[in-house]
């Protein structure tokens, strides 16, 4: 496999980035006589995986072709957007809260042991904060991080049962753009992850996320025990902010091996990293922001109400206190 494009001087890379080009377009000419664009895409995802691919990746399922993923995110968006509400439209909405604290506690501990592994088999151990090239050997610590990358992916996969619950349950205010888009997108990009870049660098965000989601769905399974433990989730404001935190750190981790000239990780995929970590850190940043003036607008509405309220009582009592002065000075008079 060819993944070592990072040691070609300037002008190598130049001459490759020709070369691939060249064979991009005349596979384009070939198809373009015969109106087959559906074997283009094939044949370009064929000259990647051939180049680039990881043949360690091939024993594992749903790694042989995009495709099968594709088809899953296709499913999740059918029931999201169409089929869930049709199928709850005339139905009330479920409770399913001893399924919540279930799942929900799985995840935490599905969050936990793979949070536990990322630092065990390297950032913990002999990865570089600074910057970690793949390490596409057959050694141990290679192997259980490309496990932990497969276990990651599947992982994706079983969340698509957030959305499905707030299907059910008809939450309908919390499947918002953001949360949809990101359930569609983790799972491409992990399996990218898999198939191309099992480690290094590129699992950064995985540990940082791992960490969040043990703190999301430990939030989430005390939320679904009953309104009795209302009381120990004060921290609930603080899980947007941890989320937004994660993805700043994975901008200046990816920005610092992006502009070092010794970091042998990837400047394309770096790219790409930097690109999706700043995507979503101005999605959350939207989220934050437009919950927060919400916050401060219902709060402002709540403020008013008892401005009102006060108004009123005081009106009232006034209105008592010169009833009664008018009695005592009728009786007076008498």
């Amino acid at each position: 496999m060819t993944m070592n494009y990072n040691y070609y001087n300037g002008s190598s890379r130049f001459d490759m980035a020709v070369e691939i080009a060249n064979i991009a377009l005349d596979e384009f000419k070939t198809h373009h006589i015969s109106r087959n664009y559906t074997g283009l895409v094939q044949r370009y995802y064929q000259l990647v995986e051939e180049d680039y691919g990881d043949p360690r990746a091939e024993r594992f399922h749903l790694m042989d072709h995009p495709m099968f993923t594709f088809g899953l995110v296709a499913i999740y968006l059918s029931w999201v957007l169409v089929l869930g509400p049709l199928f709850m439209r005339d139905r009330k909405p479920f409770q399913l809260r001893r399924t919540l604290v279930i799942y929900n506690a799985f995840q935490v501990a599905l969050s936990g042991y793979m949070f536990y592994e990322h630092l065990m088999a390297g950032w913990l151990n002999y990865y570089n904060l600074k910057c970690q090239p793949v390490d596409y050997s057959d050694g141990p610590m290679s192997k259980r991080m490309l496990n932990l990358c497969y276990i990651y992916y599947l992982s994706k996969l079983t969340e698509f049962a957030d959305t499905v619950f707030f299907v059910l349950r008809k939450k309908s205010s919390q499947i918002t753009w953001l949360h949809v888009y990101h359930h569609s997108v983790t799972p491409l990009e992990t399996w990218v992850l898999v198939k191309f870049l099992a480690g290094g660098n590129a699992t950064f965000p995985n540990l940082l996320n791992n960490f969040v989601h043990v703190c999301m769905y430990f939030y989430y399974m005390m939320s679904a025990m009953g309104p009795e433990y209302a009381k120990f989730l004060w921290w609930k404001k603080y899980m947007t902010e941890l989320q937004i935190a994660q993805f700043v750190l994975c901008i200046f981790h990816t920005i610092r091996a992006l502009f070092s000239n010794q970091c042998q990780f990837s400047k394309f995929i770096s790219a790409l990293l930097l690109l999706n970590a700043s995507i979503f850190f101005c999605l959350f940043m939207n989220f934050y922001m437009q919950s927060y003036k919400k916050s401060k607008a219902l709060q402002q509405q709540q403020q008013e109400k008892q401005q009102k309220l006060t108004a009123a009582k005081a009106d009232s009592n006034n209105n008592n206190n010169n009833h009664m002065e008018m009695l005592t000075q009728k009786l007076k008079a008498h």
